[in-house]
């Protein structure tokens, strides 16, 4: 899979991203149907394909239960040969989150977060908004918090997971990177991703498969051509423990990129 540059950072990235919630929490997610958290063996199986097929890029945060950790365990080959993102500011406690963006609290976890991964850097530290984006930005303190880490080089670059169309324009005037909703049956956030890519800024996409209510090669094939087609766009996280899904959507993916230019 050929890699991307994620914006004007220097971080190149596999233009499919495996998200790895289902590694360790499956409360109060959306996906279409319960399943259980897979056993160490499976996790270190769906790495290493994800590894031997070209993918680099890897979405993890504190609030998905055992996650971190267990990539922290796990992870095959060496650190550099990976791209990990990680976020603040969202806790999953007792089977609900809560938040918490002050600038502390945020240098804290990011410390918690290296040690937990077994690693002296994060390649991407996201703010993981609970949808009051300009005001996180503007009257709390995790952005500059991530400022400072990025100073110390502790983290390689900045964002935000954004929801709001005004935040995710913010975050491309003030950060490096953007993550955003979009897919077929949503593209209200089209202004940010023509923002960033005027501004050269890093474009991740999140639920670009409903959170797994896309089913078949065909609709995810739609999918990813939609997605890829939109202006800006880096990369896209998709989230599976199922080594089948997983070597289908590389499929239709490499498939997609031969039709779409970068």
């Amino acid at each position: 899979m050929e890699m991307r540059r994620l914006g004007s950072t220097e971080i190149m990235i596999s233009p499919l991203g495996l998200g790895t919630v289902k590694f360790g929490r499956n409360e109060q997610v959306k996906y279409p149907s319960h399943f259980n958290i897979p056993d160490d063996k499976a996790v270190q199986h769906i790495l290493s394909l994800a590894k031997e097929h070209g993918i680099n890029l890897l979405d993890t945060a504190p609030a998905y239960g055992t996650s971190q950790e267990r990539i922290g365990k796990l992870l095959p080959g060496k650190r550099e040969e990976w791209v990990i993102v990680s976020k603040v500011g969202e806790f999953f406690e007792n089977g609900q989150s809560r938040f918490d963006f002050s600038f502390n609290t945020t240098i804290k976890v990011i410390e918690e977060t290296l040690a937990t991964l077994k690693t002296d850097y994060l390649d991407v530290a996201l703010i993981h908004s609970d949808g009051n984006d300009l005001k996180i930005l503007e009257q709390e303190g995790a952005a500059d918090a991530l400022r400072t880490l990025k100073e110390r080089g502790l983290i390689r670059a900045h964002g935000m997971s954004s929801k709001t169309i005004e935040g995710g324009v913010q975050v491309v005037k003030v950060m490096d990177i953007v993550m955003v909703t979009c897919n077929p049956s949503y593209n209200e956030e089209l202004p940010v991703l023509q923002a960033a890519e005027k501004s050269n800024k890093g474009v991740l996409i999140k639920k670009g498969l409903q959170s797994g209510h896309v089913a078949g090669g065909q609709g995810v094939e739609e999918s990813l051509r939609f997605i890829f087609s939109q202006p800006g766009v880096n990369g896209m996280i998709v989230g599976t423990i199922n080594p089948d899904h997983l070597l289908s959507n590389i499929r239709i993916m490499e498939h997609v990129l031969q039709k779409v230019p970068e």
